[in-house]
């Protein structure tokens, strides 16, 4: 009986069963082995993202990712991720609450205070995206950015 000099195991027919490698007696030029018959690559990684991808996509939706993040097994061991996702939910509902006070201030405001005030909203959203895009590209270098009012609530929430 045959072994395969690839990974040394017994083999029969043309092809190892284990590892797909050719066997000796196999014609030049003979077609590939079915897929069946290749062994799936070996792998000592970590499945899953790593942790700067993950800590990153925390604050990709907000409320949603975040508390997906703290709920998934291999993530919400990890105080990093659990850093990024509370601050990253703290910072949304911020993001929420100013929101619907801001709206609720315009319909009280007159004409041209109201006019002055939607401008002001529209700097202050611009400034709000442009903090969001911001803290995700801190996130996946692997940088720490604590915000001025939720950062220390995250920090206390996450256990560093």
């Amino acid at each position: 009986m045959p072994f395969c000099p690839n990974c040394g195991q017994s083999a029969e027919g043309r092809f190892c069963a284990a590892c797909g490698a050719t066997i000796g007696g196999a014609a030049p030029g003979a077609p590939p082995p079915p897929p069946s018959y290749q062994a799936a690559p070996q792998s000592n990684a970590q499945a899953g993202l790593p942790e700067n991808a993950a800590s990153a996509l925390c604050y990709l939706l907000g409320l949603i990712t975040g508390i997906l993040f703290l709920a998934i097994a291999p993530y919400n061991q990890n105080p990093r991720i659990k850093f990024h996702a509370y601050q990253a939910i703290f910072f949304h509902l911020a993001t929420i609450v100013f929101w619907v006070g801001s709206i609720f201030l315009l319909y009280l405001l007159p004409g041209p205070l109201a006019f002055l005030y939607g401008l002001l909203q529209l700097v202050v959203g611009l400034g709000s995206f442009l903090l969001w895009l911001f803290l995700m590209w801190k996130a996946y270098n692997n940088e720490r950015m604590e915000l001025p009012i939720v950062g220390p609530m995250a920090a206390a929430q996450a256990g560093r």
